[in-house]
């Protein structure tokens, strides 16, 4: 029986397209289109569009190697032929498209091809939403269609309404370059989602559109959008309009949240004095620091944890065993710790030393705790 391996030139293209992407694409799942080479030579991308995801599948044909792949689309997209639409979307034949001269030895082919047939998509869902006949969103497509790049993305099936989800960028400000020594591959952005039901002509005033705020994984470690409450959307109202009060508030509350590094920083710098140099600690957040704590023969562990409200919110404390081990071999830990005297309004020095001061008794129950744990292993 053959074992299912990705034939080199399907791998180096995939794994440019993986690493170079300025969009955060992913494989879903892999498979083969024959049994009996057991070659691993088609899969599904998934693909950000629109603050969500549509699925592309890439069928390469292992035994003809030097062959273009083919790109099945979506159930719903079955009027996206791209390949053959040049009226209309481009002709991917003509010399100026990424199939005209494919190369399979070319690592870089693969991701050209995508981000160009992405951006095809782009103008598809464009004119399907331009076609709608409602003239509330034709005026809001008017409104925000200057915008650099704003998503449009028309929802209809059988069992479902008419929906066009607007995805619009939010702020002109470098979020990157405001956070000194973040690591961040992609350009970190925050978007407004807009969805809007395809209106009738029989129905009354307009209802507002759902509403909510999406960004990057890696925001979060700065900035929680989960927490911040949109401004409301009133009666006859529309997204220009709404666009520059949320723009206004979502910027003041990035830079109160990068200004909360520092206030963060200066904290664990206070805790040096008592606890010693930290053992690990987070050098672009601070969100976390970690310091080694002595008593008497005991040595453990003190993991702090930093709320991104800090200092509204109290730092989150945990004891880790040098000593003692579960039966399962790691280090025994302490439940997480907040029941000690707190006040947003103290200087950090007096923060240190209120936690300094209850972790040298709350040292001993843990040591206690550790060792009745051990007791109980026997």
């Amino acid at each position: 029986m053959a074992i299912d391996t990705v034939p080199p030139f399907i791998a180096a293209q995939l794994n440019y397209l993986l690493t170079h992407s300025p969009i955060s694409i992913k494989v879903e799942q892999m498979w083969s289109g024959s049994k009996n080479y057991g070659l691993l030579d088609r899969f599904t991308l998934v693909i950000p569009f629109c603050l969500d995801y549509i699925k592309w599948d890439v069928i390469y044909n292992a035994q003809y190697p030097l062959a273009a792949p083919d790109i099945i689309f979506g159930p719903e997209d079955e009027n996206f032929r791209p390949f053959h639409a040049a009226g209309e979307q481009g002709d991917l034949k003509s010399p100026k498209n990424s199939l005209s001269d494919w190369n399979s030895k070319d690592h870089t082919r693969l991701l050209s091809l995508i981000l160009e047939l992405r951006d095809l998509y782009m103008a598809y869902q464009r004119k399907r939403v331009g076609e709608v006949d409602d003239d509330r969103l034709k005026f809001e497509i008017s409104t925000v269609i200057s915008r650099k790049g704003i998503e449009m993305y028309m929802s209809s099936g059988v069992e479902k309404l008419e929906e066009v989800k607007f995805g619009v960028p939010l702020l002109e400000m470098d979020i990157n370059k405001m956070v000194i020594g973040c690591t961040w591959r992609h350009q970190q952005k925050i978007y407004l989602q807009a969805i809007f039901p395809v209106g009738r002509k029989y129905s009354s005033a307009p209802s507002a559109p759902r509403l909510k705020l999406v960004a990057s994984p890696e925001l979060k470690a700065l900035f929680s959008i989960e927490d911040l409450r949109l401004p409301p959307w009133l009666d006859e109202m529309c997204m220009a309009e709404y666009l520059p009060t949320l723009e206004e508030m979502l910027e003041s509350q990035i830079v109160e949240a990068v200004s909360f590094i520092e206030v963060r920083r200066k904290f664990i710098v206070a805790l040096a004095p008592l606890f010693g140099r930290p053992v690990e600690a987070d050098p672009v957040f601070c969100r976390k620091a970690t310091f080694l704590g002595v008593s008497g023969v005991f040595t453990f562990l003190v993991h702090v944890s930093l709320p991104l409200q800090f200092p509204k919110q109290q730092p989150v404390l945990m004891l880790q065993s040098s000593q003692h081990f579960n039966s399962r071999g790691a280090p025994i830990k302490s439940p997480l710790l907040t029941d000690y005297a707190w006040r947003p309004r103290w200087e950090a020095s007096e923060m240190a030393e209120r936690i300094f001061d209850f972790l040298v008794e709350e040292c001993l129950n843990f040591k206690k705790y550790c060792n009745e744990n051990l007791l109980q292993q026997r």
